[in-house]
């Protein structure tokens, strides 16, 4: 053999050594019980083409507006503030508020002055601070408030 290559094949074993030795291979530690995934709520459909009437494009089931307006649970909720609010686009379905009181998504619940609940989500609007918000025709609905009306609501996250 050349002197060369002697030398090439004498620098790849001292890399060879170098190399780390393998860790030992351990047993899996157990893993831990999955809890049962919680039901999801499935969002509300949008309305049918042609929908005219409240009752048509108030497309939310019988359960999502019995947990929207189950009594709140007020532990963890932050007031956020109040907003007047007018009705939203009717065909964009399900229990939701646009608010400059949120920056980011987030599941909430708002109060008429009538006593009302409802449980839904809270989006941001983009708008200035107390430029106004606007909510679902399901939400107006179970706030018992009349769809023309501009109610003001207490926001609450949480």
């Amino acid at each position: 053999m050349l002197p060369s290559a002697l030398t090439a094949l004498g620098l790849l074993a001292a890399c060879a050594e170098l190399q780390p030795a393998s860790a030992p291979v351990e047993a899996p530690a157990a893993a831990a019980p999955t809890p049962a995934p919680q039901p999801v709520a499935q969002p509300a459909p949008p309305p049918p083409s042609g929908a005219a009437s409240a009752e048509a494009l108030d497309t939310t089931t019988p359960e999502q507006r019995a947990a929207a307006t189950a009594a709140p649970e007020p532990v963890g909720e932050q007031r956020l503030g109040t907003t007047v609010a007018s009705l939203g686009s009717p065909a964009d379905p399900g229990l939701w508020i646009e608010t400059p009181l949120v920056s980011s998504v987030a599941q909430g619940r708002v109060e008429a002055t009538n006593g009302k609940s409802v449980k839904l989500e809270l989006r941001p609007s983009g708008g200035a601070s107390g430029s106004g918000s606007e909510i679902s025709l399901p939400a107006m609905r179970l706030l018992e408030v009349p769809l023309t009306d501009l109610p003001e609501l207490t926001v609450y996250r949480g």
